[in-house]
């Protein structure tokens, strides 16, 4: 559906905020670009818009280089953060506006907008101005507006930024449902994880203007490619380490203080700064199952989280790493205690940089 080849974007001639970038969407998918401020996500969304022009390289929509076509040409409905509604028009209105500028009026004009106010579940809400809705139905109207001309492709700017955490939630699931319900292309750009990981089929991680991953949500969070993705993506326990050999697939490694583990990913006899990434919630207590890794650690804190626990660990020496249990696994666990941990060779991930 899109395809950036080699794109950059630079504002002054010296730092590029995209370098060379390479990705392709594919059509009917729901594809997240995820990443810290200043990471190029939003950069390369208004590029494929129309908004920015690309320094470098090109951008095909549907196999049509589109990187000096205006918005208004590329057929792609857009839904920004702040909604941009107009004030005095009404519901109804706001959401014909594409329509009214595509010159599609009377009925069918009618009919489209009755629709897509019916996709968003806003029903007989027509009349009514911006003011009188609340956010998130001020979100669902921006949402109808972008769907009523049925455009190729929608693009979302961190469209749920400004609402509270229990409808942001609520509204995640409405935005996926109403694109798997229409088999739309979209594009969304978030900085928040646990977002990016509920609503899409695959995610690009920027960071520094480039790509750092591109993977589905399992993938991304169980087998994170490099020391960024890793961290950036949920919690993360990384810890220094040095690569002794690799067998049957298993990479092992030895720790500060001398223990050996297995752990999952490419060698790399070669270099100097490896690390191991551990999940909190794949680290638990050792009841002499068949993980490959078995530790003993001394609980520093421990904090309850309701359905979880949350233990602070010091093991390898010195090393102080974070341990997620069921509350009732860590019920009988106090600090200052010694306990043992086990944790298998593939949630252990070994990582260059």
């Amino acid at each position: 559906m899109v395809v950036f080849e080699r794109v950059q974007k630079t504002y002054d001639g010296r730092t590029l905020v995209v370098e060379d970038l390479n990705l392709a969407v594919r059509r009917g998918e729901f594809l997240t670009m995820l990443g810290p401020s200043g990471s190029g996500k939003t950069t390369t969304l208004m590029m494929l818009g129309g908004f920015e022009q690309p320094t470098n390289g090109r951008i095909l929509l549907e196999g049509q280089a589109v990187e000096r076509l205006p918005p208004e040409r590329r057929d792609i409905g857009f839904v920004f953060q702040n909604y941009a509604l107009f004030p005095h028009m009404t519901v109804a209105d706001n959401v014909g506006f594409p329509l009214r500028y595509r010159g599609i009026r009377g009925a069918e004009a009618a009919r489209r907008v009755a629709e897509a106010l019916a996709m968003v579940r806003l029903d007989g809400l027509g009349e009514r101005r911006p003011a009188q809705l609340s956010g998130g139905q001020q979100q669902r109207v921006a949402l109808a507006r972008a769907m009523v001309f049925k455009p190729k492709l929608i693009l979302m700017d961190e469209p749920l930024g400004a609402l509270d955490k229990q409808l942001r939630e609520h509204m995640q699931i409405e935005i996926r449902r109403i694109q798997q319900q229409l088999g739309i292309t979209m594009v969304y750009v978030t900085h928040d994880q646990s977002e990016a990981l509920t609503m899409s089929d695959r995610i690009a991680v920027f960071n520094d203007g480039r790509i750092q991953q591109l993977s589905d949500p399992v993938t991304l969070y169980d087998r994170p490619e490099n020391r960024f993705v890793a961290g950036f993506i949920g919690d993360n326990n990384t810890l220094p380490c040095e690569f002794l050999g690799s067998e049957n697939g298993l990479a092992f490694v030895r720790m500060k203080d001398g223990t050996r583990l297995a752990a999952s990913g490419p060698a790399h006899p070669a270099r100097s700064d490896l690390t191991v990434s551990l999940r909190p919630e794949r680290l638990g207590l050792d009841d002499a199952g068949s993980a490959e890794n078995r530790i003993k650690a001394r609980v520093l804190d421990k904090t309850f989280l309701g359905d979880r626990v949350r233990l602070t660990l010091e093991a390898f020496g010195t090393e102080r790493l974070v341990a997620s249990l069921p509350a009732a696994e860590g019920a009988a666990v106090l600090p200052g205690r010694d306990v043992g941990m086990a944790f298998s060779a593939a949630d252990c991930r070994l990582l260059a940089r």
